[in-house]
């Protein structure tokens, strides 16, 4: 499916992957990485759909529920940990099991899994394995 790309507020060009349905959505700013992750879920028979922002991540959520969601930290409009602080305050998505991906590992909040960059897929697969709900993986 073809990335949309449209402006956000900031004027910064955003780039969101509609995928209705899918069971793993994937937030980080850098495009390889996005398409990288997507790559390794799809290769477990999970559909992914991908974010650049954490503004990007919750026009996605309102549209669909992900089983589970990838999230990078360092992100510019807004980081994985403004992210996860609204997400944790909705009722709806609060329980949405998070993986932080990330460069800055020791920025993670206490309590979420946490896997380096870069990625140990083993560990990777493992995680969404345990995580996923939709049967997929």
């Amino acid at each position: 499916m073809p990335t949309k790309l449209a402006s956000s507020t900031s004027g910064i060009r955003k780039a969101v992957t509609p995928r209705v349905g899918a069971c793993v959505l994937v937030v980080d700013d850098e495009a390889d990485i996005r398409e990288t992750l997507r790559e390794a879920v799809e290769m477990l028979g999970c559909t992914a759909a991908l974010a650049a922002s954490g503004a990007d991540a919750l026009e996605l959520l309102r549209e669909s529920r992900p089983c589970l969601m990838i999230v990078d930290l360092v992100m510019p409009v807004m980081t994985g940990e403004e992210l996860l602080a609204i997400v944790r305050q909705q009722p709806a998505l609060a329980q949405l099991p998070v993986l932080i991906s990330s460069s800055a590992p020791q920025r993670a909040p206490a309590g979420v899994p946490v896997l380096p960059k870069p990625i140990d897929l083993g560990a990777f697969w493992a995680w969404i394995r345990q995580n996923c709900h939709c049967g997929s993986a």
